[in-house]
């Protein structure tokens, strides 16, 4: 457990360049099965999101993925990402 002391003067807030990354990055996370889980829809949604943002070389990947997944799941990965975008 964490037990020390965040200086939130001199603390540093995540650009709002990084967030594709960060979207990208958990779309691997899923694509890899670093988890000990692969999961398509995860991975979709995270780069159609990762590429909405700007991450163009999401497109490929997620293109990649989609030809793995069934319609219904390609349905439910978008329906998910447009539930995060409105959250966020």
């Amino acid at each position: 457990m964490f037990h020390g002391h965040f200086d939130l003067d001199t603390a540093i807030a995540v650009e709002a360049s990084a967030i594709p990354d960060l979207l990208f990055e958990r779309g691997l996370y899923w694509a890899s099965g670093r988890s000990g889980v692969v999961n398509l829809v995860a991975a979709h949604k995270w780069f159609n999101l990762a590429a909405l943002k700007g991450r163009t070389d999401a497109i490929p990947l997620r293109r990649e993925v989609a030809e793995l997944m069934s319609d219904v799941e390609i349905a439910t990965a978008q329906r998910e990402a447009r539930a995060w975008m409105t959250e966020h």
